[in-house]
């Protein structure tokens, strides 16, 4: 019991010194801007916060629109968030399944997957 304990012990010691050089060779860089290169001017706390935010706020409600106004379109309603009585189908036939084709004979590809092997 007392070797696996003293096992545990020097594995985690290891682990420690381990990070502990990592974090001591780290250091900040004593490197000046490279000649030739040019030195840009402090950017705009309001650009950036509407680049950062306004940008995927953007590109969400540009596919959240097209993801509902198909449905909306065919009149489907739904409520955001709310209780769902039934399962939704956005974009599917307006009746369920009852409009999905169904086999017709042995030969057929519809009616969904096959058990037959």
């Amino acid at each position: 019991m007392t070797t696996k304990l003293a096992r545990r012990a020097r594995r985690t010691s290891v682990l420690l010194v381990a990070g502990a050089l990592v974090l001591a060779a780290g250091g900040p860089a004593g490197a000046d801007v490279p000649e030739g290169w040019s030195n840009p001017s402090d950017v705009d706390p309001v650009e950036a916060v509407l680049l950062l935010v306004g940008v995927p706020l953007l590109i969400f409600l540009v596919i959240t629109a097209l993801v509902v106004i198909p449905g909306v379109i065919k009149g489907e309603r739904f409520t955001p968030g709310g209780q769902a009585t039934q399962d939704q189908w956005f974009g599917g036939p307006s009746k369920g399944t009852a409009e999905l084709p169904a086999p017709d004979n042995d030969e057929s590809k519809a009616g969904g997957a096959s058990g037959r092997w």
